[in-house]
C-alpha cells in the first residue's frame, strides 16, 4: 500500500493514497468563529467550500507550521454511514511517498485518540496510519456538513 507520509510534531504519519484527492500548498482560509480550535478553517477549492483541519492541534499540538513543506491534503472524508464529503488536512513536514507492506501494519496497542490507526516500523522509524472514519466527531461533522448540504 502506497502512504502519503508526513509529521505531526516529531511523529511520523501517513494516509494511504486511495483516500487522497490532491495535495495543495498552504492557501489562505478563511476563519470559521465558533468551531473547536482544530478546524483552521474554509477553503475554496475550484468554487466549493472545503473545511480544512489542523492534525497537529487535533492531536493536542501547537498548530502547523507555515512551512514550504506544509501541506493541505484533501481526501473524501465518508464517516461510517455517512455522505463523503471533501476534508482539508493541514500536515506539516510532508516527506512524500512510501511503500508500506500491509502484513507489516500492527495494532498499536494504545487507545490515546480513535483517529490514530495501525502502525508499521521501517528504517525511517515507525509511521502511524490516520483512520479518516474517526477522525471528525459527531458534533464537529454536524458543524462543518450539515444535513442537506451538497457532498
Amino acid at each position: 500500500m502506497k502512504v502519503l507520509v508526513f509529521h505531526i510534531g516529531n511523529d511520523r504519519y501517513g494516509l494511504p493514497l486511495a483516500d487522497i484527492v490532491r495535495v495543495l500548498p498552504l492557501l489562505q482560509l478563511k476563519q470559521l468563529p465558533l468551531t473547536p480550535d482544530y478546524v483552521a478553517g474554509l477553503m475554496d477549492l475550484h468554487g466549493a467550500h472545503v473545511p480544512v483541519i489542523d492534525l497537529s492541534r487535533l492531536a493536542g499540538l501547537a498548530p502547523a507550521a507555515t512551512q514550504f513543506d506544509t501541506r493541505i491534503v484533501v481526501v473524501n472524508y465518508r464517516p461510517a454511514g455517512g455522505a463523503s464529503h471533501a476534508l482539508g488536512l493541514m500536515a506539516s513536514r510532508v516527506r512524500g511517498i512510501e511503500q508500506i507492506d500491509p502484513a507489516r501494519l500492527t495494532d498499536s496497542g494504545v487507545l490515546s485518540a480513535p483517529f490514530l490507526g495501525q502502525v508499521a516500523s521501517g528504517s525511517e522509524g515507525t509511521l502511524q496510519l490516520l483512520q479518516l472514519q474517526q477522525l471528525l466527531s459527531p458534533e464537529v461533522r454536524a458543524l462543518l456538513f450539515p444535513a442537506g448540504s451538497a457532498p
